[in-house]
């Protein structure tokens, strides 16, 4: 089976996301190998030690976002030396190492993949639906994405703390993986032409969801399988990504059941 590169980070030792603050803790956290979620610099500062601190996270594959100082100002009383890390409460888990397990307990893989959600509460609300519907796992980009945060679970409802979450470098090279797997890749978008209740899920599946504002990108909606919609009455809008994820997630597990008598 062909390896992917995905984060490979142990879990922090506190149950939830918070914040650690200046140049020295940001460092001892990063040494310890915890979850981080994303880091926040200044910015205009690029002293040493700071340019050292942003190389290491893009190593690591951690998001770095630079700000204005007020908003580092207004996260923390302390002196951040212009630096903020943001912990993560979940160990995110590599996406071959996912499906390979899925594939020798002799499961036909569920992957729900996330393009550009930024909602934390969507992010959760997703995770809770694909939990009941029998998914087996979330997969999002690193970048321009929720990520899990402490919102997030508890708008799971606890989904988040045991479902497994991908953080990958870019959902294009995973969606390849996932088809040199043989799974078939369901974008749900307004552009498709197909109907979700007439889609095959009962196979590997991967569904693929866009963003609350562009939906999914282009170059990703070339590597689905096939692109399905939800029919609406003319003139009724859009439906929330959570609750077409809901759609399309129950009407895969309705035929999953059904295949499996």
């Amino acid at each position: 089976m062909a390896h992917f590169h995905a984060d490979r980070r142990r879990s922090p030792s506190g149950g939830s996301d918070g914040l650690a603050y200046g140049l020295h803790a940001v460092e001892a956290l990063m040494a310890s190998g915890a979850e981080l979620n994303r880091l926040l610099v200044v910015r205009d500062r690029r002293d040493t030690a700071l340019r050292a601190l942003m190389a290491q996270a893009h190593e690591r594959g951690i998001p770095v976002q630079e700000v204005p100082r007020e908003k580092l100002d207004g996260l923390v009383r302390g002196t951040h030396q212009g630096v903020v890390a943001l912990r993560s409460p979940v160990e995110y888990q590599p996406i071959d190492a996912v499906v390979a397990g899925l594939f020798e307990l002799g499961v036909l893989p569920m992957l729900v993949l996330l393009d550009g959600v930024t909602d934390v509460r969507n992010l959760g609300a997703i995770a809770r639906t694909a939990q009941a519907s029998g998914a087996h796992a979330l997969v999002i980009p690193r970048n321009n994405s929720a990520q899990v945060t402490s919102d997030a679970m508890k708008a799971s409802a606890g989904a988040l703390a045991s479902m497994p979450v991908c953080r990958v470098a870019s959902l294009v090279e995973a969606a390849d993986y996932l088809v040199t797997c043989g799974f078939s890749l369901v974008g749900a978008t307004e552009r498709g032409v197909q109907a979700y209740e007439t889609i095959d899920y009962t196979g590997p599946l991967g569904l693929v969801m866009g963003g609350e504002e562009a939906g999914i990108a282009p170059a990703l909606m070339r590597k689905c399988t096939v692109l399905s919609c939800i029919p609406m009455p003319s003139g009724v809008g859009s439906l929330n990504v959570s609750v077409a994820a809901g759609v399309f997630l129950f009407e895969a597990a309705r035929q999953r059941r059904v295949d499996a008598v």
